[in-house]
């Protein structure tokens, strides 16, 4: 129930423009769509029906089965097609190869640590042809030990409320943030309460370049504002562009 509600709240208050600012980041660097597109943490798949719309060949993965059927849903909604996959992005020995893999929403700093993170981007380079690129964001260290420490939202509705609370984590460069749903119970005729905790991690961009070396990839490149300006010491978030 928690991670319906979980995945309906975060399907129906996430800012669409950074869906379309995603877009438009894909569109400047993987201009060419006549490739296999692999959308990693595709969550309720609001991105990838626009990649579709926008005429990519997409697949979206993700680890939620709850996510995959709102994704499921907006796809049918919108008339295209887009296969969705169940699947962990450290393991993707399912999964054929493709001429881009997309990675989003900071996903990889739900990983716990940076030795996962390059597993991940290890399979991600083992599943892209050799001509392929990997397009990614991650949030900054001044995004967690700067922005996040005491942010706060709340939304109510008549049937729904909803408090989100961030500060700083125990790792470097951590932030944690604590979700408390209240969903109206008919049946009690009051509201029931449940909280979740969610940990993501970031590290500093030479701990990136150089998982990424690792796993194979040779040229990268990063940027801010969505590929629109150079990074600087308050950027929050930072966009990559790899190939092998």
């Amino acid at each position: 129930m928690i991670y319906q509600t979980f995945a309906e709240l975060y399907d129906e208050l996430f800012d669409p423009a950074m869906y379309q600012q995603w877009l438009d980041f894909v569109r400047r660097e993987l201009p060419h769509k006549d490739g296999q597109l692999l959308e990693l943490a595709c969550g309720t798949g609001r991105l990838g029906v626009l990649l579709a719309q926008d005429g990519y060949q997409v697949t979206g993965l993700d680890l939620s089965d709850n996510m995959l059927a709102l994704a499921q849903n907006h796809a049918d909604e919108a008339a295209v097609t887009l296969p969705l996959l169940q699947g962990d992005m450290l393991d993707l020995s399912a999964i054929g190869q493709f001429d881009a893999v997309t990675c989003f929403a900071d996903s990889f700093c739900y990983l716990p640590d940076i030795a996962t993170v390059q597993q991940a981007f290890e399979q991600v380079a083992q599943h892209l042809t050799a001509s392929g690129e990997f397009l990614f964001d991650v949030i900054t260290p001044y995004q967690t030990d700067e922005v996040y420490p005491g942010y706060m939202y709340n939304y109510r509705d008549e049937d729904r409320a909803f408090m989100w609370t961030s500060y700083a984590g125990e790792q470097p460069h951590s932030a944690e943030h604590d979700l408390t749903f209240f969903i109206y119970n008919e049946d009690k005729q009051a509201f029931d309460e449940v909280s979740e905790l969610h940990q993501e991690r970031t590290y500093v961009l030479a701990d990136y370049q150089q998982a990424l070396q690792a796993a194979g990839f040779s040229q990268v490149t990063v940027s801010a504002d969505f590929g629109r300006q150079q990074p600087d010491a308050q950027t929050t978030r930072w966009f990559f562009k790899c190939r092998k």
